[in-house]
């Protein structure tokens, strides 16, 4: 594999963790309203670890591209 292809395909994982961190982050953002709308507790400390998650994965992310 050319070291332009690997490259181009490292790039497309980084992105991929930054952007499927936003997304949970935000899925977890949206459970915890939910959680906090219906009372139930369970949900909304779900939504929490999921916004975690998501902080966690995007800054993995970040770190990746920093060392490219």
């Amino acid at each position: 594999m050319s070291a332009s292809r690997r490259l181009f395909s490292l790039e497309g994982a980084m992105d991929k963790d930054r952007i499927k961190g936003a997304a949970t982050n935000m899925g977890g953002k949206a459970k915890e309203a939910a959680g906090d709308m219906t009372g139930d507790s369970k949900m909304k400390t779900e939504g929490k670890m999921d916004q975690g998650k998501g902080k966690v994965q995007n800054a993995m992310g970040g770190i990746k591209d920093a060392l490219k």
